[in-house]
C-alpha cells in the first residue's frame, strides 16, 4: 500500500459528484497469484510454508500496528512477486480502526474463522490470523485443512476434538479439494 484517504472523488460521465470516498493507492505488482502457484506446484513443504510464513507474518504485523484488518485472506488475494515477495490485495471487505467487536459477515467461505459463520462478535486481527492458518497449511500440504470451520464438517471437528493423529492419518491419505 503506498497510500490511503478518506477524501476520494469520483466524476461520473453523467456529471454527478461521489465525494469523500475511502480509496486505497496500492503499487503495481507484476506477478503470480499464490492460489496459481499452490494449484501448480501441490505441497511445498514445511520449507517454503515458513518462507511464506515469515513473509505474511510481517505483512499481517504491519496491518495490526496500522490497525488494519483484511477480513478477506486467501490464496486468490496474495501475489508473489517476481522476486517471490508477498503483497496482499483486494481490501475491499478490510476495515480500519474500528477493528474488534466486529459482526459484519465478511470473507471467503473455505478461510473463514467459525465465529463469523455463527454470527458472534469477533476481533479482524484474530480472523486474519484464522484465514492465515488455512493458507499457510495450504501452501505446505497441497490441499485445504478442512472444507469449512463448522463442527459438522469432519476433518475440522477431528481438530477441535483434539483428535490429531486420526486427522493427520486421514489427510494424508485423502484429497479435500
Amino acid at each position: 500500500m503506498v497510500g490511503y484517504g478518506d477524501d476520494g472523488l469520483i466524476i461520473k460521465p453523467s456529471g454527478r459528484h461521489l465525494e469523500n470516498l475511502i480509496y486505497l493507492t496500492m503499487e503495481f505488482v507484476e506477478g503470480k497469484l499464490l492460489f496459481d502457484v499452490c494449484k501448480s506446484n501441490g505441497s511445498m513443504g514445511e520449507d517454503v510454508g515458513r518462507l511464506f510464513a515469515i513473509q505474511m507474518l510481517d505483512c499481517m504485523e504491519y496491518m495490526q500496528n496500522q490497525r488494519v484488518a483484511h477480513r478477506d485472506l486467501k490464496l486468490e488475494n496474495i501475489i508473489l512477486d517476481k522476486s517471490g515477495q508477498v503483497k496482499l490485495v483486494d481490501f475491499g471487505f478490510a476495515c480500519h480502526k474500528q477493528t474488534e467487536n466486529l459482526k459484519s459477515y465478511r470473507g471467503t467461505f473455505t478461510y473463514m474463522a467459525p465465529e463469523i459463520k455463527e454470527g458472534k462478535t469477533y476481533n479482524g486481527s484474530e480472523v486474519d490470523i484464522f484465514s492465515f492458518g488455512v493458507i499457510l497449511f495450504v501452501v505446505s500440504h497441497g490441499i485445504f485443512p478442512f472444507k469449512e470451520a463448522r463442527q459438522q464438517e469432519y476433518f475440522f471437528n477431528l481438530l477441535m476434538t483434539g483428535q490429531h493423529q486420526l486427522y493427520f492419518n486421514k489427510v494424508n491419505g485423502n484429497s479435500l479439494s
